[in-house]
């Protein structure tokens, strides 16, 4: 037997037979070529973007959730990129070679300079390029991938590197696990196996050197762990481990059609978010209380320049009729920051601080409008509430009712029906909002706290820099009085307060999110099932002697210490599994 150590990225546990899937190495052909054959070759190269574009836009469609989508929009953008494209138009020329010799030149120097840096994503990101890179060489040489097709059985995929293209391209209905030699926490590939909801460990250094087809594999994507061929003992332990996490989705799966009710009868709504409209069947199966973030963006990110009113129309009034009657919240357009969409001419030097989400609205009001009057014509299919992000101050607020109302009149007047009670609310994420959460109260009909940005912004961390990760804290002092203030100001004006950010998703920070005041958490479906659980088996009353006691604490180490010991000594069965 053999134990593999690497990273969990993705929660689960999975056994089954090994199917070892080992990249062979594509050497690209390198040939002199003479000046009069230089335009030949850029005529390939272009044929060859256009033919990987292609590949790659054929995995878009309906039914993929936000992670992937945004992968394959970074990797077409980077088939489009003036400055990669130019460097291997210049190579060729300069140096009269062949396409496939300069698209490998000039990938190789930008993975060297990407892999050098000392900042992790920079580092992951060389991945993208490599892949790209495969993409045109494949294109150049008529030849494609090797790729896991046509299973026939259930496998755990072992591999020594696996690119977001191959992840696209596999029949995942027969992959169990995957088990990888590379990889990193914030690398795509993580992602991915993340939103496909495989078990998977990743960074295990050399396990597929040492795994053969057909072996005896358990993939524990909970605690990190591969075991190879495991003897007679390790099976036992690892089959009760695995009896247990069995046992635990089962118990889950009975909290589906109960409320959310605390045992002292305090009830705090679960609710869902939502990428896309294909997400909707899973939100129903766990039993959300509705959607409390629908992220419109999606739309725009298969699209040049945006979506049209009716595509939009057409996708919001499917969400709001399949959840009805439960409401569905959906955010106004979040661009700029770390969410690229092609064709909007956002491109900064400092764009978490910059031109994004409302600001970019409110400067964009063709395509705002539109987006407003889709909203406003489906709301009449159910319980529809708007929702605006990125709100620092009453004078954008004010701005963005006002065009709201002014899109309103425009209905009446074109005798357009929509709901004329739906609510508005907005985003509480920049410290700004936190602060003056007292007058922006008065004017919307709720709050939903975005975690995310408030973290970032509040601490001044940027949350994809991994040199000051360690930095980002939920359980800041800073951060939780934030919190707290925001849930007394707008319970001072009977709003009601969710909170959508990671945060509501964490089991670890249920307990006392509710002792807190939310009266709303809302997250990624398949984390709901373990909230519920947790919140039903304490009492509000427990929550918020939870949360007063925290308040007085005075350093983000002392609250998590004390909070995991807390949740553990009540919830050991979540730690034992």
């Amino acid at each position: 037997m053999r134990i593999f150590k690497g990273i969990a990225a993705s929660e689960g546990l999975s056994k089954g037979k090994a199917l070892l899937h080992v990249r062979s190495s594509m050497v690209a052909e390198k040939q002199h070529i003479m000046a009069k054959d230089v335009q030949g070759e850029l005529q390939k190269i272009h044929k060859a973007v256009e033919r990987s574009k292609k590949a790659l836009e054929e995995h878009q469609g309906p039914d993929i959730s936000a992670e992937p989508a945004e992968i394959l929009q970074t990797h077409l953008m980077m088939l489009s990129d003036p400055e990669y494209l130019g460097q291997i138009a210049q190579y060729i020329s300069t140096n009269l070679v062949c396409a496939q010799w300069a698209v490998e030149a000039v990938t190789e120097s930008m993975v060297s300079l990407l892999e050098s840096s000392s900042d992790e994503m920079l580092k992951e990101r060389s991945v993208d390029f490599r892949d790209v890179s495969l993409h045109l060489l494949d294109a150049l040489s008529n030849r494609s991938q090797r790729t896991v097709k046509n299973l026939t059985e259930d496998v755990i995929l072992v591999a020594d590197s696996l690119m977001p293209s191959e992840l696209f391209s596999m029949d995942k209905s027969h992959i169990l696990g995957i088990a990888l030699d590379g990889g990193g926490r914030a690398s795509h590939v993580a992602i991915l196996v993340r939103a496909f909801n495989i078990p998977s460990v990743i960074a295990l250094g050399s396990a597929s050197q040492k795994v053969h087809d057909g072996d005896e594999i358990i993939v524990d994507g909970n605690y990190g762990e591969v075991f190879v061929r495991p003897d007679l003992t390790a099976a036992q332990n690892l089959n009760e481990r695995y009896a247990r996490w069995q046992a635990h989705e089962q118990e889950l799966r009975q909290m589906i059609d109960l409320p959310t009710r605390m045992t002292d009868g305090h009830e705090v709504l679960l609710k869902a978010n939502l990428q896309t409209v294909s997400e909707i069947g899973s939100a129903k199966e766990v039993g959300a209380s509705g959607v409390g973030l629908f992220r419109s963006e999606f739309l725009f990110m298969d699209s040049v320049g945006g979506s049209t009113e009716e595509q939009q129309f057409e996708a919001y009034k499917e969400v709001i009729e399949a959840m009805a009657p439960l409401p569905v919240t959906i955010r106004t357009i979040d661009v700029g920051g770390d969410k690229v969409v092609p064709g909007m001419g956002i491109d900064e030097k400092n764009p978490i601080l910059g031109w994004r989400a409302v600001r970019f609205c409110l400067s964009r009001k063709d395509i705002f409008s539109v987006q407003l009057r889709a909203l406003l014509r489906a709301s009449v299919y159910g319980k529809l509430q708007i929702m605006f992000p990125m709100i620092s101050g009453v004078e954008e607020l004010n701005a963005v009712l006002h065009l709201l109302e002014h899109v309103k009149e425009e209905c009446r007047t074109e005798q357009i029906p929509f709901d004329p009670d739906i609510k508005v609310g907005t985003m509480i994420e920049v410290p700004s909002a936190a602060l003056c959460a007292d007058i922006l109260a008065k004017k919307v009909d709720f709050f939903s706290i975005g975690t995310n940005d408030l973290i970032q912004y509040t601490i001044a961390v940027d949350r994809g820099n991994e040199k000051i990760a360690h930095l980002f804290q939920p359980f800041h002092p800073g951060v939780l009085r934030s919190l707290q203030m925001i849930v007394e100001k707008a319970h001072q004006e009977n709003i009601p307060v969710s909170l959508c950010g990671e945060m509501a998703s964490d089991p670890l920070c249920s307990v006392l999110l509710a002792g807190l005041g939310m009266d709303e958490l809302s997250m990624g479906s398949q984390s709901l099932l373990q909230v519920r659980k947790i919140l039903r088996d304490v009492s509000f009353a427990e929550a918020k002697q939870l949360a007063d006691h925290v308040m007085e604490m005075d350093s983000y180490l002392t609250i998590t210490t004390y909070i995991r010991e807390w949740m553990h000594d009540r919830f050991d069965h979540f730690t034992t599994i």
